[in-house]
């Protein structure tokens, strides 16, 4: 294995949305960096199912749908 070739991993503080904070290891920044979140599971629509839209380009989803509509899954 060659020397010198991974990069510094140490502990940092990371901060949520919400204020709630804990300590991980990473190679971001460096040691004893806080790292303050913009985006997090408990405020991402991603993670709590916020509104989501399907785009319909060329009734490819319609089609989907009369095709498969009679399975009832």
């Amino acid at each position: 294995m060659k020397a010198n070739i991974h990069p510094d991993y140490h502990t940092i503080k990371v901060v949520m949305t919400n204020g709630t904070e804990y300590v991980t290891r990473s190679t971001w920044g460096s040691e004893g960096d806080t790292m303050n979140l913009d985006i997090d599971p408990t405020s991402h629509p991603a993670w709590t199912g916020g509104n989501q839209q399907l785009m319909d380009r060329g009734g490819r989803v319609s089609r989907f749908k009369k095709r498969y509509e009679g399975l009832g899954i």
